[in-house]
């Protein structure tokens, strides 16, 4: 198997699983480079892209770099597995919705992403979906490692330097940890080998359940035993961001099942192990 974006988190809980993996790093392999991917992928590769430009705020001002990783990075990519005989397995997000929702989001649900970083990575989407018709697509949200610089580290960290702190309490999602994300992706690629035909191309995974951020930030304040009481709630209104954020990102995992993969489970017990983790 062949993982690009091997440096970033998702990527670093893939390769920390399954080391004898073709780990690629953005100093390693340019995806907008089609001569330089085709120089490193073989006929019968598995190539998991978990490359992607993800500084959603940064996106805003940066529309051609979020679109030169999110779009054409994957173009390149899926025209060079069609034409080489891999397969790839291309990861996306929640935010090519428009976060209106009020339940799970199947993968069939009408798109309408509100941000570059959400447009740019639909464009992407849609690019696999055409050039690399065999291709699957797993959506996933709020991802974590907690030991890096996402909001469970961050709250770590903040639980030890502030007496309170103030999170927003009306962003609905599923956090999902990034080494039972890589493991259910490993399930994935391992069906796609076996040639199962009833994998639909766009799935969704994420750890089960649904919290706001201020109930994941009381819940790791809870978990390395301080008072929960000492996070406060507030409203996006309150506490505004230069990039609006989905209101609503819970994404269904129906496909994921049907397909016959296990589904991840429940946020608050993978959570119990990243705070096991030391943090940095």
């Amino acid at each position: 198997m062949v993982v690009t974006g091997a440096g970033g988190q998702l990527g670093r809980a893939v390769c920390a699983q399954a080391p004898d993996v073709v780990a690629l790093r953005r100093e390693d392999l340019d995806i907008t480079d089609d001569a330089g991917v085709r120089a490193v992928l073989e006929p019968g590769d598995v190539v998991l892209n978990c490359a992607a430009y993800t500084a959603v705020d940064a996106a805003e001002s940066d529309v051609a770099g979020a679109f030169a990783r999110n779009e054409t990075g994957p173009a390149v990519l899926a025209a060079a597995c069609t034409a080489l005989g891999a397969t790839l397995i291309h990861i996306s997000t929640d935010y090519v919705f428009d976060g209106t929702g009020t339940r799970p989001y199947e993968p069939g649900d009408a798109t309408g992403p509100t941000t570059v970083y959400g447009r740019s990575k639909l464009a992407g989407e849609q690019a696999v979906l055409r050039l690399a018709p065999d291709a699957h697509i797993v959506r996933t949200a709020w991802v974590y490692t907690g030991d890096q610089r996402d909001f469970v580290a961050t709250m770590r960290r903040l639980e030890r330097e502030r007496e309170t702190v103030t999170v927003v309490d009306d962003q609905i999602g599923s956090p999902t940890f990034a080494p039972d994300l890589a493991a259910g992706l490993f399930e994935l690629v391992g069906s796609v080998a076996a040639d199962v035909r009833s994998i639909a191309p766009i799935l969704h995974a994420t750890n089960a359940g649904r919290a706001s951020w201020f109930e994941l930030a009381r819940a790791v304040f809870a978990g390395v035993g301080a008072d929960p009481e000492r996070v406060r709630p507030c409203s996006s209104a309150e506490y505004p961001s230069s990039t609006p954020r989905p209101a609503y990102s819970v994404l269904s995992n129906r496909a994921w099942t049907d397909a016959g993969l296990t589904p991840l489970r429940d946020w608050r017990l993978a959570l119990d192990d990243a705070l096991a983790r030391p943090d940095q």
